[in-house]
């Protein structure tokens, strides 16, 4: 099954500030928009117990060592 099959996708509608606070963000930690969502959720459900484990993904464009 390939990664992106393997992901759920959905629609997601923010206040255009909240947007621009996001991209900023994403753009000084070098990630995504997409990337700074999920680690952004991530931390927050961490942060009240509900670490979420999964398997880690690999990045296709990244040369292998």
């Amino acid at each position: 099954m390939s990664e992106s099959s393997s992901r759920k996708a959905f629609l997601l509608r923010l206040d255009p500030a909240v947007a621009a606070a996001i991209e900023s963000l994403a753009a000084q930690e070098l990630r995504s928009v997409n990337g700074q969502i999920e680690w952004l959720l991530r931390e927050s459900l961490a942060k009240r117990g509900r670490e979420v484990r999964t398997v880690p993904r690999t990045n296709a464009r990244r040369p292998k060592e």
